[in-house]
C-alpha cells in the first residue's frame, strides 16, 4: 500500500494511491493514521473516499508534524571514505525539526546565509507502533514503511562546530515524499533498492539501500534505546557518496535549478531551488 499526505482546498487529507488516482483517507495525514493505530492502517487499504488525479496532486511531506525527526550521518562507507572518516563503530545521530520538512514537489529555499547548500539522497523510514528498547524483532515490526528523503545541507553553517544541527534544519529545505510504502511491497523492513540524486540531470549521487552500514532496523533498535518512537516518526537513514562538498572542487546548489530524488520502488522528489523569500 502507498500512503500520501495531499494539500485540498479543505486541509490536508491522508489518501492512498489508487492507479492513477488518490483517494481520500478518514485522517488529516499519515501520521495521524498511523497513530490511529493497525486498525486504522489496515482499514486504510479498502477505505473509499473522494479522489484526486496523481498527476496534478499537491504532496505535503508525507508527515507533516512528526513527533520526532532523527536523522544518521555517515551510514554508507563510499560517503564516510570521501568525507575523510573512519567507518563507525555506532550509528551518528542527529535530529531535525518539522519546519524543515517539505513535499516532493515544492522549492527548495537557499538562505541568504549560506553559501554551500549541498545535496543528500537518503532512505527514510516511518515508525508505525510506539516502541522503545527494541531488539531488532521488535524493531522491524516497528517499520510501517518507507519513503524518500533529501537531507538538504547548509555546509558552511554544518561545519563551524562538531555539532551538526545547525546545518541541517533550515526551513523549507528537506522535501519527504511523495509517499509511504509498507514494507511488504519493497522487500522487507531491509530493503535493497537503487537510489539516485540528479542535479539539473546530472547524476550526482547513484547506490543501493542494502550497502548502507547501519540497516533501518538496526538505527530503530539504537534510536529506541535513547527515545521512546512514536507512530509517524521519521528516520532518515544516511546518504551515499557523490555529495557537493565530496566533489574537487566542491559544487554546490544554486538557485533555479531542479533536484531529483530517486529510490527505485518507493518513488521520485522533484525539486526546485529558489531564494528564501523575504
Amino acid at each position: 500500500m502507498r500512503l500520501a499526505t495531499i494539500r485540498t482546498a479543505n486541509g490536508t487529507r491522508a489518501a492512498r494511491v489508487e492507479g492513477d488516482d488518490l483517494v481520500e483517507l478518514d485522517a488529516p495525514d499519515v501520521g495521524a493514521l498511523l497513530q490511529a493505530g493497525p486498525d486504522a492502517l489496515a482499514g486504510a487499504a479498502t477505505a473509499t473516499g473522494a479522489t484526486h488525479p496523481l498527476a496534478t496532486a499537491d504532496f505535503a511531506p508525507v508527515v507533516p508534524r512528526p513527533d520526532k525527526i532523527i536523522c544518521q550521518g555517515l551510514n554508507y562507507r563510499s560517503h564516510i571514505l570521501e568525507m575523510g572518516r573512519d567507518l563507525p563503530t555506532h550509528p551518528t545521530l542527529f535530529a531535525k525539526f518539522r519546519a524543515a520538512l517539505i513535499g516532493a514537489r515544492d522549492d527548495i529555499w537557499l538562505p541568504a546565509e549560506s553559501e554551500q547548500v549541498d545535496w543528500e539522497a537518503e532512505l527514510a523510514l516511518v515508525v508505525g507502533t510506539r516502541v522503545h528498547h527494541a531488539d531488532r524483532t521488535a524493531a522491524a515490526a516497528a517499520i510501517a514503511g518507507f519513503t524518500v528523503a533529501n537531507d538538504v545541507s547548509m555546509r558552511d553553517w554544518q561545519r563551524r562546530t562538531a555539532e551538526w544541527l545547525q546545518g541541517k534544519t533550515w526551513e523549507h529545505a528537506t522535501p519527504v515524499g511523495p509517499w509511504l510504502v509498507t514494507t511488504d511491497e519493497i522487500g522487507g523492513p531491509t530493503p535493497d533498492l537503487e537510489l539516485c540524486c540528479d542535479v539539473d540531470g546530472v547524476r550526482r549521487q547513484h547506490s543501493r539501500t542494502g550497502e548502507l552500514v547501519f540497516d533501518p532496523v538496526e538505527l530503530v533498535a539504537y534510536a529506541s534505546a535513547v527515545v521512546t518512537l512514536e507512530p509517524g516518526d521519521l528516520l532518515l537513514t544516511g546518504t551515499p557518496a557523490g555529495v557537493g562538498v565530496g566533489m574537487d572542487p566542491p559544487v554546490f546548489l544554486a538557485a533555479g535549478q531542479q533536484v531529483v530524488t530517486t529510490i527505485e520502488g518507493i518513488g521520485e522528489l522533484r525539486n526546485q531551488t529558489v531564494p528564501e523569500p523575504a
